[in-house]
């Protein structure tokens, strides 16, 4: 598994982040999102503010193809995580975990302290990972209608 910093709008980058936005889409709506209701997501969900001194955007490649990817808003010393997400057929084989662990590395080098997320009940698996990597619930630290869990995390250096 390689991680890379990629170009939000880049082909990879905008590929995983639409089989992201279908997955989440799809739960939401209880049945396969259609591809006007994943282009519609990534028109209200935009990331490309996720690269430069605003962000960092971070995909997992195998064999050259994104495979899992993960964002961050860099605000202050704070990481807001966004668009964390591995593809069905490689979940379960750490990948997910290894691809924040590097992303976490990535933050520290910024200056950034902490992480911290919001994501909804029903996105199990990555609730799961969170908890597993040290997240903590939090309050609410923003009111984004499609959430209804809130994490964080301390990433100072020791």
């Amino acid at each position: 598994m390689i991680f890379e910093t990629e170009r939000p709008g880049a082909a990879r980058a905008d590929a995983i982040v639409q089989a992201y936005l279908a997955e989440v889409a799809s739960r939401w709506y209880g049945r396969a999102a259609t591809s006007a209701e994943v282009d519609r997501a990534m028109v209200d969900e935009p990331f490309d503010d996720l690269q430069g001194d605003s962000g960092v955007f971070v995909i997992a490649a195998d064999g050259g193809a994104a495979v899992a990817c993960a964002g961050v808003r860099f605000v202050g010393t704070v990481g807001e995580l966004t668009k964390v997400f591995t593809v069905p057929e490689h979940r379960g084989r750490g990948v997910g975990s290894a691809l924040l662990r590097q992303v976490e590395d990535v933050c520290r080098a910024r200056g950034m302290t902490s992480l911290r997320l919001d994501t909804r009940a029903e996105l199990a698996e990555a609730r799961a990972l969170y908890e597993r990597l040290g997240f903590v619930r939090v309050d609410p630290f923003n009111d984004d209608p499609y959430s209804d869990r809130w994490y964080a995390k301390s990433i100072a250096a020791t």
